[in-house]
């Protein structure tokens, strides 16, 4: 493909300017003169580490790609299994080669399988790589003044000094993927993912360093890294169809299943310690016609907006947002009452009628949306019975001219 028509230059100014500097930056780093001699051990530890990543990225391929199908965050490719045994044995130039090559392989293969994985993507995230390893690498250096060999002859000191290089890999990574995204979020767990996405991130820089243990003392031994990391992909695939199950394709939010989950689980909670509860029932009004006059994907991309407000509306981790089809969606808020709850449902709403929705060319505004709110356990005690009550609310909502929010208690 000619340059001029690469996918990088159909980001923002933002994203290619960071882009291009941090490339600039690692090529930079790579080619600066270095002391350190490489000699036949070194050039086999490189070949070992690069012909053991393309194994496990071949041999984890069909569970990666499930993996990326079913998960909603930013894909960790579990790379840093060798590219952190790579900062803990290799010279910088080496380094680049480890990351380059294991990078270039993936490139090849998502583009072979895939074939819409843009390059300027697979080549950000490397230099992003390289550059997080040679932070890491001079923290090593820094307070050991050497490689794992010289880290292993130094004690707990080299014991203090590996984990600071992992400690420096982790948050300088985290950190420098930020500004290369196209939407930056505003929540921790949409900035640095997860705490499982971390905890796996952790754990292959766990068996990154004992890799590069291996590799310095018993370096046949290394091949046994595969059979669990290969397990640690299956686990986590399992863990995120887990998830996918109670979840929305289209919004992300809580099916009726996984909704149903909590909510049962905080009626249980309620009932052991005599608290209350408080269900609000949403629905967008006239949102047949944002379909008619936009088209399906605009109303797609509606939904996906609503259910981001109401997120980012409601009080915090607590709460569970749900998608019940359609234009439905319906929130638990555990151990609040009337009036706190009403409060709430103002905040969802107001939220919403200040939405404006790119579509195109155009842009979606005049959203509204009614809600209907029933508590535990004064408008009944058990779930249906207060969806019924809330969905009765919502109805009068509805019915008596839209856009407002009405408690069933207000009804008796």
């Amino acid at each position: 493909m000619a340059p001029r028509r690469w996918a990088l230059w159909r980001q923002g100014p933002r994203v290619i300017v960071y882009c291009l500097l941090s490339e600039v930056v690692a090529v930079a780093l790579t080619l600066r003169p270095s002391p350190v001699a490489v000699d036949r051990r070194t050039l086999l530890i490189l070949g070992s580490l690069l012909v053991l990543g393309v194994v496990q990225s071949e041999t984890g391929r069909r569970l990666e790609r499930i993996r990326r199908r079913v998960s909603e965050t930013p894909h960790i490719n579990m790379t840093s299994v060798w590219t952190f045994a790579g900062v803990l044995l290799l010279p910088p130039l080496l380094l680049a080669v480890l990351v380059g090559g294991l990078y270039g392989h993936l490139a090849v293969r998502s583009w072979y399988r895939l074939q819409r994985v843009p390059a300027s993507r697979t080549v950000s995230n490397a230099a992003i790589i390289v550059l997080s390893c040679y932070a890491a690498q001079a923290v090593l250096r820094l307070t050991c003044d050497g490689d794992i060999r010289s880290a292993m002859t130094h004690g707990w000191t080299g014991t203090f000094a590996v984990a600071a290089a992992g400690v420096t890999f982790f948050v300088v990574n985290a950190l420098l993927v930020l500004p290369a995204r196209r939407e930056v979020g505003h929540t921790a767990e949409a900035l640095f993912g997860t705490w499982s996405d971390n905890g796996l991130e952790v754990a292959t820089l766990c068996l990154g360093a004992l890799n590069a243990v291996t590799l310095a003392t018993l370096p046949g031994l290394v091949v046994l890294v595969l059979p669990p990391l290969l397990l640690l992909h299956r686990t986590v695939l399992v863990k995120q169809l887990e998830v996918a199950a109670h979840r929305d394709g289209k919004t992300g939010l809580y099916n009726p299943s996984g909704w149903h989950v909590l909510a049962e689980r905080t009626l249980s909670t309620a009932s052991r310690q005599h608290t209350t509860f408080g269900l609000l029932m949403l629905d967008l009004d006239h949102f047949k016609q944002v379909n008619d006059t936009y088209g399906h994907l605009a109303g797609d991309a509606v939904l996906r907006a609503v259910a981001q407000t109401i997120i980012s509306a409601v009080r915090g981790r607590g709460d569970a947002v749900g998608r019940f089809g359609g234009e439905e969606f319906v929130v638990l808020l555990p151990g609040v009452g009337h009036p706190d709850i009403g409060q709430v449902a103002e905040r969802i709403r107001r939220a919403i009628s200040t939405l404006k929705v790119p579509a195109g060319q155009l842009t979606i505004t005049g959203l509204s949306t009614s809600i209907g709110i029933a508590v535990y356990p004064t408008a009944g005690t058990s779930i249906q019975r207060l969806l019924d009550a809330a969905d009765t609310a919502l109805y009068h909502a509805k019915a008596t001219g839209r856009n407002k929010v009405v408690h069933v208690a207000d009804l008796a």
